[in-house]
């Protein structure tokens, strides 16, 4: 019997006030840290050109641009038409959208093929069901389209009155596309995923001829197209679904470039007709390779650009169709992440890319795939002084318990001695075979400039090494996530970047479930951990079929409806395997709008650490009342949250009366 499954009730008046006396709680143990979370705060703020703008994205006449003012909480959409000199022409303001609202975000934000419409869609609770409104922008009014329960991706028909979206199922799926022409209150449904496994997404292929339904689970794919120009005549298949079989496209001239895994387990690219894409028509184009594996490919009228990863490192490759020539983008750091820029046209020799390293603020870069020519666009600002020459990055390597080499990026700043006393935060994700690449964020500059290392372990489970790297801590192979993470603190104790008695960890979501199973594996390890929005109670959420996201979580962490399963993930579910032991100081955050992770996980999993762990330690649960799974919507509210992320683990780990 679950003791504490009473708090999956939030109708229940004392579910809320479980929630808020925890909340009451945490803030009275944080009192005496409110004084350095101001300082924090203020210290990010500092460093933020509050009042900003992103680099124009041209498509055609326009130029499109988001931009931020400071004190203002969201972005403002806005274009200029003809040249950058033009005038500016507002299309959306958030801030006057998320007027008094306690959560704002927008979902689609799509401009019709003649720059006359714009669709978009706002969720207000942070449940991520989106409302798609509609806006004449030459008039500025709001048509009377208004379409509700509906998710992320919408795709414009070239005739300017036609789009197509996707509806959430009452597990918030994305399993229907329905097409919606302006004007009209019926809407058809053009297709209906049945299996709860996959998810739907609406994606314009780059030549917009095409629009695609882009069908896929953990571990196999389908898509659909339809002519752009011929948006009411039906669908058709690209490659029916063989189970295993992972696939995506780009269109180019009268053939489909296809990435896939079938018969190549870091993906290769083929090519096929449009006309017949079935595999006997397939003609290989880029051939497997067993070390790189093929992340996305982007077609030009006259390139193809194609994202690959050799070794945990991302690359750019470019294919020149004319001549057949291929060259790779060269990147100055032997540590960095690269990868493509919106890019929204099509007959064009510049492509756009973004590059960054644990020492490189962000950068945009335009890219001359002729002459191999780079125009730096933009660089992030930091302000007050920042100097990437006093901060160092560097790449070591774990051994894992089967011998396996873990990557570890690391960034510190140079007066750092390597003698074991420093304090380090060490994130990890590690599942979904999503990559966790080093990032600079101007926000980590109040620990480093604090003494503290900061490290990401690119650990399996996450695809920082390629597929095969998901695939070896996925299913039965799942504790590698756990003691490749772990194996990656024991190396930093070893080589002296720290102790475990100034170690902090921190990981969120699945990154969540992570912390909770290292918690309870090695708990000496560890001097203080950080859990958002944690997934802690694996097996009783893999076992209801009717929660968000649950069926087409098998294929990552198996059905435990197979004892094979539910007994291998009863083995490491952090919830299941809290026992009497002394734990290190926990700060745990949810989200009580959350549809993906259920604040109920994390408050299930506080309460059975509070009656079961047999130290003083603190141990605090943090829910946010009105925002889901990515926090607070504000972008002065999340640094906030940063700012008290960061005011626990110096207060617990005893710094927090370090300047």
């Amino acid at each position: 019997m679950d003791p504490y499954a009473w708090l999956r009730d939030r109708s229940d008046p004392d579910t809320l006030k479980y929630l808020e006396a925890e909340n009451a709680y945490t803030k009275a143990m944080m009192k005496s840290t409110e004084e350095l979370q101001s300082k924090l705060y203020a210290e990010m703020l500092g460093r933020i050109k509050q009042t900003d703008l992103s680099v124009p994205v041209k498509r055609e006449e326009y130029f499109y641009y988001t931009r931020t003012e400071e004190g203002k909480q969201y972005g403002i959409y806005c274009r200029k038409k003809g040249s950058l000199e033009s005038a500016e022409e507002i299309l959306l303001d958030g801030n006057v959208l998320g007027a008094g609202q306690k959560y704002f975000r927008i979902g689609n934000f799509a401009v019709s093929p003649n720059h006359r419409l714009l669709a978009y869609s706002v969720d207000f609770e942070g449940d991520e069901m989106y409302t798609i409104r509609v806006m004449d922008l030459e008039t500025r009014v709001l048509l009377a389209d208004e379409i509700p329960n509906t998710y992320y991706t919408l795709e414009w028909a070239n005739d300017n009155r036609t789009f197509f979206y996707t509806t959430l199922d009452a597990a918030k799926r994305p399993h229907q596309v329905y097409r919606h022409t302006l004007g009209e209150k019926e809407n058809p449904l053009i297709y209906h995923e049945e299996d709860q496994r996959y998810t739907l997404a609406l994606e314009k292929t780059s030549s917009r001829e095409f629009i695609l339904i882009n069908i896929g689970s953990s571990l196999t794919s389908e898509v659909r197209y339809v002519s752009a120009e011929h948006a009411y005549t039906p669908f058709d298949v690209v490659l029916p679904r063989v189970q295993g079989v992972e696939y995506d496209l780009t269109h180019h001239g009268d053939s489909f470039y296809i990435r896939t895994n079938d018969n190549a387990r870091t993906f290769r690219v083929v090519r096929a007709p449009v006309s017949d894409s079935s595999r006997p028509n397939w003609q290989d184009f880029l051939p497997k390779r067993d070390r790189i594996t093929v992340e996305s490919v982007h077609a030009f009228r006259d390139y193809l650009a194609i994202e690959e990863r050799d070794r945990g490192l991302s690359q750019i490759r470019i294919h020149h169709f004319p001549s057949g020539q291929v060259h790779a983008i060269e990147f100055p750091e032997p540590v960095y992440s690269a990868d493509l820029g919106p890019n929204a046209e099509f007959d064009t020799k510049t492509l756009r890319f973004h590059y960054t390293s644990l020492v490189t603020p962000a950068c945009v870069f335009d890219y001359d795939m002729e002459t191999r020519g780079r125009v730096l666009k933009k660089q992030q600002e930091v302000l007050g002084g920042y100097d990437p020459a006093q901060y160092q990055s560097e790449r070591v390597y774990a051994k894992a318990t089967d011998g396996a080499e873990v990557p570890i990026s690391i960034v510190y700043k140079k007066d750092f001695h390597r003698d074991g006393s420093a304090p380090l935060l060490l994130y990890g994700y590690g599942s979904y075979g999503i990559s966790i690449d080093p990032t600079f964020s101007s926000d980590r500059l109040s620990l480093l400039d604090r003494g503290i290392v900061y490290a990401i372990a690119h650990i399996r489970g996450g695809g920082d090494l390629g597929k095969p790297w998901h695939e070896d801590g996925r299913l039965l192979l799942k504790k590698n996530t756990f003691t490749d993470f772990i194996a990656s603190a024991e190396y930093l104790i070893a080589e002296k970047y720290t102790s475990a008695a100034c170690l902090a960890i921190q990981g969120g979501s699945a990154g969540g479930l992570l912390m909770g199973a290292v918690a309870n594996l090695r708990p000496d390890l560890f001097a203080v951990i950080v859990a958002n929005v944690p997934f802690v109670d694996a097996l009783n959420t893999e076992l209801d079929a009717t929660l968000p996201l649950t069926v087409g979580e098998w294929e990552e962490w198996g059905n435990p409806a197979e004892k094979q399963y539910y007994d291998y993930i009863k083995s490491y579910a952090p919830y299941e395997n809290v026992t009497p032991k002394e734990y290190p100081k926990i700060l745990v955050t949810a989200g009580l709008n959350d549809p993906r992770v259920s604040y109920w996980e994390p408050a299930k999993w506080v309460a059975k650490l509070r009656a079961l762990k047999k130290n003083n330690g603190l141990l605090l649960l943090k829910t946010e009342m009105g925002s889901g799974h990515f926090g607070a919507s504000g972008r002065y509210e999340r640094w906030k949250e940063i700012a008290f992320n960061y005011a626990f683990i110096l207060h617990a780990l005893g710094l927090d009366r370090t300047p």
